[in-house]
């Protein structure tokens, strides 16, 4: 015999209230008492209740889900970022729907889909889009914000950090530490992200009198890191020190240097990385690396979706936050021999 279905009728009716209030008190934010919202939450449970959220976004128009996109969480900071944005959008009502956009082929590869789930709004996390991308996402007007990642357009959010200045810091920095061979590990070569702190650490070289030594691709991935490290090692005038476009890549490079290589780091070759995830600060890595403001940047984005939801004709905003360096102990000491004064750390 098929079981009847339960409503939201029966619920109200077991628990001695309205049946606005059990739609209340299944509401996040719905001006509801305690009271009322546990003797519902009693009924719903004895009845074996569950609200149908379909229905409801059909009735108010409103499917409360964002769409998050990324293209990879092998990068403990974007498992970061998500679980942070997950909890704010949870208080606020939302569900979240993930889609992975492969690096080669980006945005496009999900755009449709993203439509057909009528979601109210997108979160990029590190997606690169160019300017035409950027319009057409624009074009569809789904309010989106992009997080650590820049477009030349102004139709979009966005909400990133100071790359430029993170990485002028970490070339200037590693060479008022005395060394002479300061080679670069880079992300994905097309993202602003790299581009930006390759950028940043030129110039970096540049204030003290020096350039890059070599750059080898790590795509910001752990094994592309490892690989990229020993083509670096492998050539005939290694370097003396490194600035890894993210921690993940990193990491990878401190281990394949010990572990592979034999080598010593700091007192070998100093190692900085961006991001500053919680495992650089355990003391198997101890990681001198670039702080991005994680939280600030969730709050930011995370706001602004919420913002262009509710509002249609906000203004997108381009966001740029502080980078903060962590001096730790994958880096020479300041003050040793060759070193020269060490740049501000602000």
């Amino acid at each position: 015999m098929k079981r009847k279905s339960v409503t939201s009728r029966d619920v109200a009716r077991l628990a001695g209230v309205s049946q606005s209030a059990v739609s209340r008190s299944f509401s996040p934010n719905a001006s509801v008492s305690d009271k009322t919202r546990k003797k519902v939450m009693e009924a719903a449970r004895e009845l074996g209740y569950r609200p149908n959220t379909i229905a409801r976004s059909l009735i108010t128009r409103s499917s409360r889900t964002i769409a998050v996109v990324t293209y990879s969480l092998e990068n403990p900071f974007y498992t970061f970022v998500l679980e942070r944005a997950s909890r704010f959008f949870q208080k606020q009502g939302y569900h979240l729907l993930l889609f992975f956009a492969p690096s080669d082929r980006g945005f496009d590869s999900v755009i449709e889909e993203i439509i057909r789930s009528q979601v109210e709004g997108v979160l990029m996390l590190a997606i690169t889009l160019d300017t035409e991308q950027a319009e057409t996402v624009a074009d569809f007007g789904i309010p989106v914000v992009i997080v650590n990642r820049t477009v030349n357009y102004a139709g979009i959010s966005q909400v990133g950090c100071d790359n430029h200045r993170g990485g002028f810091w970490a070339g200037s920095y590693l060479a008022s530490l005395g060394h002479r061979r300061i080679a670069y590990l880079a992300g994905l070569e097309d993202s602003s992200t790299n581009q930006q702190r390759y950028e940043g650490f030129v110039a970096g070289l540049a204030s003290r009198g020096q350039e890059c030594h070599a750059v080898e691709v790590g795509n910001y991935r752990y094994l592309d890191a490892s690989q990229a490290t020993r083509r670096l090692f492998a050539a005939p005038s290694v370097p003396d020190a490194l600035f890894a476009a993210n921690d993940l890549m990193a990491i990878a490079a401190m281990e394949t240097l010990r572990h592979e290589l034999g080598l010593a780091v700091p007192e070998e070759v100093s190692v900085i990385g961006f991001d500053d995830i919680p495992m650089s600060t355990w003391p198997s890595h101890s990681l001198t690396t670039l702080q991005q403001p994680v939280e600030q940047m969730v709050v930011k984005a995370t706001e602004l979706l919420l913002e262009q939801i509710a509002h249609a004709d906000t203004e997108p905003e381009h966001i740029m936050l502080p980078v903060t360096p962590m001096l730790r102990g994958s880096t020479r000491r300041p003050g040793g021999a060759g070193a020269e004064a060490a740049p501000e750390t602000d």
